[in-house]
């Protein structure tokens, strides 16, 4: 099943369930795949559309933390409400210890020594590791290993 009839799937239970908050964030979801496909032109794959999750997970992440500074409790539970429906849509994460192997392989693929070299580093795990890694923990990991 792809991740779009999925998504879809699970917008019609949710009517069917009169489940509003998880409704909404799912018609958020696919609001944001047809912006996407109408911006770019072209129909979304299942990695094209994890990217639109991953792009929203980071949008409501960054929202949390901005609502948590201002004191307002109660749009940061809306919002890590619509973050817990947006993460069932990404593949499984991997471990620490996963990723950390991946870091480790790829500095050894791309022959990297130095800090300079972290964007050969992070395109090959890009790639690799799309979806089921936070990018963010990945380059701080690429960093520490190349600085150290």
């Amino acid at each position: 099943m792809s991740l779009r009839t999925r998504i879809t799937d699970d917008m019609k239970s949710a009517m069917r369930a009169k489940e509003a908050a998880r409704l909404g964030t799912i018609r958020l979801l696919l609001a944001a795949i047809k912006q996407k496909e109408v911006d770019d032109r072209v129909e979304l794959d299942d990695a094209a559309i994890t990217g639109v999750v991953e792009k929203l997970i980071k949008q409501r992440k960054d929202s949390i933390g901005q609502f948590e500074a201002a004191g307002r409790d109660d749009l940061v539970a809306a919002e890590q409400a619509e973050l817990a429906v947006l993460l069932t849509y990404l593949p499984e994460q991997l471990s620490t210890a996963e990723v950390e192997t991946a870091v480790a392989d790829a500095i050894t693929e791309s022959g990297a020594s130095s800090v300079k070299d972290m964007g050969k580093v992070m395109a090959l795990l890009k790639a690799r590791l799309a979806g089921r890694a936070d990018m963010a923990q990945v380059s701080a990991l690429i960093k520490a290993r190349l600085a150290g």
